[in-house]
């Protein structure tokens, strides 16, 4: 299928993020004819982005499937009363007839898109960790710590965790996410809540994974660790209307989890995934022999890459969500 790189609408407040672009809904009224306030219009492209650089090469119908999955997961997170999520319907019918170009036509966002609620973002990453892998892994091996977190002493890559722990990071349009401690998390958020705030993020994010790793397990995945985002519902004015903190962007996605085998674990080496570990390692490749440091311009990847990305983001749909979505 023809891949989509970027969309053009002719709706306001375009933002442009590594993989989703964003516009607003103006009030319109809803299909039985009730007025609506704004929404947010969410439009997964088919960007990949690692290592925080958005790369030049897109996967063909990648957005479609991470549209799938995190549909799929927010409306079981919903359903578990696990945490209220920004998802309200994935119908291309709400989009006005004027808001389309001929750049970006209604077929090309077909299955793509997610109308939700505008929300005011928390800054912060909330990162849960189950197995030691990835930039916690880089940490322990030199500090015994993740995210000032300690841990057992002798533990290897991708052994699995005592317990999940929660390990935010800092949310940054641009540049590199920066892990830091719980205690100054509360102070990057000292003016939306603090610590109480924190503490609510962080006991909803731990219960969502749990849950979620569960279920994923009974499918033949493993949830190795995986990232949420909230945010505080807003009305048309931009002020909050709830302090209850809701799931927001995407969920449990192999664009923000990893995704392991199962069948195949062996912890102490890298596992099998169904995630971008693969483009991942690709690139490492390309750092180790000097063709790139990391920094933007990323590489073009090369067509077994995008087609290796592609069978595993269609694995983990096939596996979490079923061959009939």
């Amino acid at each position: 299928m023809p891949a989509v790189f970027e969309t053009d609408l002719a709706l306001p407040n375009k933002r442009a993020g590594k993989v989703r672009d964003t516009y607003t809904l103006p009030p319109s009224t809803d299909l039985l004819g009730n007025p609506t306030s704004s929404r947010m219009l969410m439009i997964a492209t088919d960007r990949l982005s690692a290592f925080d650089v958005i790369l030049p090469t897109p996967i063909p119908g990648k957005g479609k499937l991470l549209t799938q999955i995190a549909t799929f997961w927010l409306r079981w997170i919903e359903d578990q009363h696990l945490s209220p999520t920004h998802l309200i319907t994935n119908e291309l019918d709400l989009i006005p007839d004027e808001a389309f170009t001929n750049s970006t036509t209604r077929t090309m966002l077909e299955g793509r898109t997610t109308i939700c609620k505008i929300c005011k973002v928390i800054p912060i990453e909330c990162v849960v960790r189950g197995y030691l892998e990835g930039s916690g892994l880089k940490e322990y091996q030199a500090t015994g710590t993740v995210c000032q977190v300690p841990l057992p002493e002798g533990l290897t890559q991708a052994d699995r965790l005592p317990e999940p722990i929660f390990t935010p990071a800092t949310k940054i349009d641009h540049g590199h996410d920066q892990n830091i401690g719980f205690d100054q998390a509360c102070e990057h958020v000292v003016d939306l809540g603090g610590r109480s705030l924190m503490e609510t993020l962080r006991e909803r994010s731990l219960s969502i994974y749990v849950a979620a790793s569960a279920y994923a397990k009974d499918q033949g995945i493993i949830l190795a660790d995986t990232k949420f985002e909230f945010g505080f519902p807003v009305d048309d004015q931009g002020n909050i209307t709830s302090h209850d903190p809701i799931l927001i962007d995407e969920a449990l996605t192999p664009d923000s989890s990893r995704f392991w085998s199962a069948t195949d674990y062996q912890p102490g080496q890298p596992q099998r995934s169904f995630d971008k570990q693969f483009v991942r390692e690709y690139l490492e490749s390309l750092v180790a022999s000097g063709q790139w440091d990391k920094s933007s311009p990323g590489p073009q990847l090369p067509d077994a890459i995008i087609a290796g990305t592609l069978e595993r983001y269609t694995q983990a749909r096939n596996l979490l969500v079923g061959l009939t979505h």
